[in-house]
């Protein structure tokens, strides 16, 4: 019998109360990390679906280079002065994937040390960017994704903008090879034109203990305006995943670490390059 006109929206009334009686009663799960599915999917998915299809236009490609099932280190490029990008990739790898899996995002520090962002972050699925929790999740199935050029890669300058920065000690690639886990390079254009970095106020940084104080376009002169990210087209491609299972023994070898660490790099690199060419237009459709 097909559907009334007014029975979608009785519907979704329906599911409204009835998610706003679950969170009210305590009446849902998460992890031992957090983690809440059914708070990600119904609230913060949906705000960032509205950020990186509409205003962002987010292409995806490679997809299939994502494991179905089984765990993955999803290694990506940092920037845009404000980590927007990780949230994207998450939102965005959960839609396009055939089987919708969750990203599990490895943070700095500071995040977990800020009270309201360590929550949220808490409860879309991050944890602390360490190696024990980063295997845990890796040895349960698990997709996890990293950055690791860390601040380093989102406060860099405009003027730097695509040039990957140093990767650190490799502890990322440690993890994999613990785990015979396989690394899945990820190149992400779009997200050093949101927040343009012109400069970076050193000494109020340090005053206000943060690891850089930006000025943009729009921030500080705009107060709060100045937030708003620029519209600006993504591309983000998945690249073929790097086998490690033949490695478990090197996990503590230097050599290979940094070997595997600099192949992982490599291929971002030369990807950035090749979706520049692809989008020569910043700001086009």
């Amino acid at each position: 019998m097909p559907d009334r006109p007014g029975d979608h929206w009785d519907r979704k009334v329906a599911n409204g109360l009835a998610f706003l009686r679950r969170r009210l009663s305590g009446d849902y799960e998460v992890d031992e990390f957090g983690f809440d599915s059914e708070l990600t999917d119904a609230v913060f998915h949906p705000l960032l679906r509205l950020l990186y299809r509409d205003w962002f236009r987010t292409e995806v490609s490679g997809i299939e280079h994502v494991p179905v099932d089984g765990p993955a280190l999803v290694v990506g490029n940092h920037s845009g002065t404000v980590a927007l990008d990780a949230l994207i990739l998450s939102a965005a790898l959960h839609d396009k994937h055939p089987a919708h899996r969750y990203l599990r995002l490895l943070g700095a520090d500071l995040v977990f040390r800020m009270p309201v962002v360590s929550e949220l972050a808490r409860k879309t699925g991050g944890t602390v960017a360490c190696n024990p929790d980063a295997e845990r999740l890796l040895g349960g199935g698990d997709l996890v994704g990293v950055f690791p050029e860390g601040f380093k890669g989102i406060g860099k300058l405009y003027a730097d903008r695509y040039k990957l920065q140093r990767f650190g000690r490799g502890g990322f690639v440690s993890a994999a090879l613990r785990t015979g886990t396989p690394i899945v390079p990820v190149a992400i254009v779009g997200g050093e034109e949101i927040y343009p970095m012109l400069a970076d106020i050193k000494p109020l940084a340090r005053l206000l203990k943060l690891p850089y104080f930006p000025v943009t376009p729009t921030f500080p002169w705009l107060g709060p305006l100045g937030m708003v990210p620029l519209p600006s087209k993504w591309l983000i491609e998945f690249c073929p995943p790097i086998p490690t299972a033949h490695l478990t023994d090197s996990a503590d070898d230097p050599l290979v670490v940094f070997n595997l660490a600099d192949q992982v790099r490599e291929t971002i690199q030369q990807t950035l390059h090749t979706l520049l060419e692809r989008r020569p237009d910043p700001f086009g459709p």
